[in-house]
């Protein structure tokens, strides 16, 4: 059997106080992002990444009269939309079954946590595999397609400049830009649960003061002195433009109070969830409302204790023995808040049509049960898994697809994860047949297979 070297511990991009790109601040990222042009409100997308494979058979596709070895760990409880039968610790969920739906047949063919997140977040398989899941995306993923194709959103009056992809609370660790350019990496929040948590100041680089910023000539000249360091190969355009953004950028009170918790209220907070998952989405809601196309939520642990894992429920999973049912028991409750309140969040706030929330891992568990004397857990299965998705336009209160009677395959109206990228990428706004240029200068589409989920339009 092959050793699963477990998915990559996450990394803080952002220190806490400073709103950072992997080492870029706000302007040298500003120089060279362009401007939409639309009239209209952008819209958004929430990927809520679910670190190391959740399994569909504890969560969203139960088959509670399989073999015992095969079905979930876990009880049905029923909800509003029949034949959705969910995990009876996601009773938040079944309440509001109205306002999403499942694709219960998704599927692919790589069972590595990082080659597996490459296919899911960019939709190209990765040609040469990497079992000690290692890997850096050669393509680039959705929220650096969406920040190179749409650029910065102003479009509020008066206008601000919000990033256009943004990562909860840090990049996801197999993606990269790739030939887009370090430009179009995401920002990442930090960790927005954090006592010691503030909203990120948009700072300047090399010890520059908000004072500066009163001499426009100053700035300008600052600009130019550290070009060099982050331009060597002549790649950023329209620095004119791009100056006059990251000005407006680092002295807009809306574009701070975007990210700002502390404007929220605590029933607010309460609902969310006063932990990571539930800040997060929260955070999440707020960033996409006020103009941000991708936002990505590391879904890894709930909270930072041994006895929360992450998504990866085989024997051992981060080491800690027992029975993987204790862990996730453990752990669904708060993916359950923060999900619903989200969905309500969005719903209440007439925003369903401009905001789709998704939330998958990079593939599903085993059906078969394996167990030894450290425990019971499933491994790796990309055959078949679920994904949920809410919001953005789409037909919600539906279960779409199937799999066989023991959740190995699909058996109805299979669907690949290019097919869930091109129906986010249709609702952002983005053609994704349209060609994208590699650093050889070759045209590569941004999917080369894959359309929209038929059942959600």
């Amino acid at each position: 059997m092959r050793r699963c070297f477990g998915p990559v511990n996450r990394r803080q991009f952002m220190q806490v106080g400073s709103l950072a790109l992997g080492g870029l601040t706000l302007p040298q990222l500003l120089q060279a992002k362009e401007v939409s042009g639309t009239s209209k409100r952008r819209k958004s997308v929430i990927f809520l990444f679910q670190h190391g494979g959740a399994s569909q058979l504890e969560t969203y596709d139960l088959k509670p009269d399989a073999p015992l070895e095969y079905r979930s760990c876990f009880s049905p409880i029923a909800t509003k939309v029949p034949g959705m039968d969910l995990c009876e610790h996601l009773p938040l969920h079944a309440k509001i079954s109205d306002k999403f739906s499942l694709v219960r047949s998704m599927h692919h063919d790589v069972d590595i946590h990082s080659d597996g997140g490459i296919t899911v977040l960019t939709g190209k398989r990765p040609e040469r595999l990497d079992p000690t899941s290692q890997s850096k995306s050669e393509h680039p993923c959705l929220g650096a397609v969406a920040s190179h194709t749409l650029g910065v959103d102003q479009t509020f009056m008066p206008p601000y400049v919000m990033p256009p992809y943004v990562s909860i609370p840090s990049q996801i660790y197999m993606i990269r830009p790739a030939y887009l350019g370090v430009k179009h990496s995401p920002f990442a929040s930090g960790n927005p649960a954090a006592p010691s948590y503030k909203p990120p100041h948009l700072s300047l680089p090399n010890g520059m003061t908000r004072d500066e910023l009163k001499h426009r000539g100053e700035l300008v000249s600052k600009l130019d002195q550290f070009r060099s360091d982050i331009d060597a190969t002549q790649n950023l355009k329209g620095i004119e433009e791009f100056r006059e953004l990251a000005l407006q950028m680092l002295t807009s009170p809306e574009t701070a109070r975007a990210f700002d918790l502390s404007l929220e209220s605590d029933r607010t907070h309460d609902s969310y969830g006063r932990h990571e998952w539930g800040q997060s989405c929260l955070l999440a809601r707020r960033l996409a409302e006020a103009g941000t196309a991708v936002t990505t939520i590391y879904l890894n642990v709930p909270k930072n204790d041994a006895k929360y894992t992450n998504w990866d429920d085989h024997i051992l999973n981060a080491g800690q023995p027992g029975h993987f049912a204790e862990y996730m028991e453990r752990r669904l409750p708060y993916m359950d808040q923060a999900v619903t309140a989200l969905v309500e969040d969005i719903f209440d706030r007439g925003l369903q049509e401009e905001i789709m929330v998704v939330a998958v891992g990079e593939f599903g568990r085993t059906p078969r049960l394996r167990s030894n004397s450290s425990g019971t857990g499933r491994d790796h299965w990309p055959g078949a898994y679920t994904a949920f998705i809410s919001g953005g336009g789409l037909k919600m209160g539906q279960v779409v697809g199937a799999t066989n009677s023991k959740a190995e395959y699909p058996i109805e109206a299979p669907y690949t994860p290019q097919d869930l990228l091109a129906t986010i990428y249709r609702h952002i706004g983005i053609d994704w047949e349209q060609n994208l240029i590699d650093h050889s200068g070759r045209p590569v589409p941004i999917l080369s297979s894959g359309k929209p989920i038929t059942e959600l339009i």
